[in-house]
């Protein structure tokens, strides 16, 4: 706990860890490289220490329960709404997690089961997931993308995204942001379909729909959030 607590303001050279924690070094080493090998910890491309993913699936799992009983049926009024089929996404280290669905019952639908990783390279949930995360991260993914730093940028003004056979051929998306504690965003409430039917501007169709029922998502996360408190 005290190399975790040490990095938790930053990258840390083993020199430093020793300096933060008063831990011998070779106690260091060995703890900061046993936690690496959980992926608690893992190292930057300077080779220092610094926090590692398995610290944010634990996170994800601890909100995944609340998060899912608030989102649920507000997807189903969301499919409803729309005649599209609604998903819930997290992201998930490099990919986004589809965490709930409420699929169209008949016709032509774009159908992600409970489960399905997606890259985030495309469509507009992976726009929401990654328009708000650090400079250097937006960099990263940027890099193969099917949308760009100018979109991202759009999304942040107007707090929705859209795509047009971004991730699949035929199908267009339209996504807004869950929050978190701090305003962080946590996950992406989507809905997607043929474009037959969505057309080259879906946000135009379905972007109040969406942006409402992420909202009444956040109202309800941060009402329990307060009762919590």
């Amino acid at each position: 706990m005290s190399v975790l607590d040490a990095l938790e303001s930053g990258p840390a050279s083993l020199a430093q860890l020793v300096q933060i924690t008063g831990l011998a070094r070779p106690t260091a080493h060995r703890l900061a490289v046993a936690l690496e090998r959980h992926r608690m910890v893992t190292r930057d491309s300077q080779g220092r220490f610094i926090l590692g993913p398995r610290l944010g699936e634990l996170s994800i799992s601890t909100g995944e329960d609340r998060l899912l009983a608030v989102a649920t049926p507000v997807l189903t009024r969301l499919r409803d709404l729309t005649g599209e089929s609604a998903q819930l996404y997290r992201r998930q280290g490099d990919v986004r997690v589809c965490v709930a669905a409420s699929e169209r019952t008949s016709g032509l639908r774009d159908t992600v089961p409970v489960g399905s990783e997606l890259p985030m390279n495309a469509g507009s949930a992976a726009q929401i997931l990654l328009a708000w995360e650090d400079g250097e991260r937006i960099r990263r993914h940027l890099r193969g993308a099917r949308f760009t730093s100018a979109t991202l940028s759009q999304v942040r003004r107007r707090r929705w995204a859209q795509s047009v056979a971004e991730r699949e051929q035929g199908v267009a998306s339209v996504s807004a942001p869950i929050t978190g504690p701090g305003g962080r965003v946590i996950a992406a409430v989507s809905i997607s379909g043929p474009i037959e039917r969505l057309g080259r501007s879906p946000g135009r169709l379905h972007a109040q729909a969406v942006t409402s029922a992420a909202e009444k998502i956040n109202e309800a996360l941060h009402t329990n959030e307060t009762h919590t408190q």
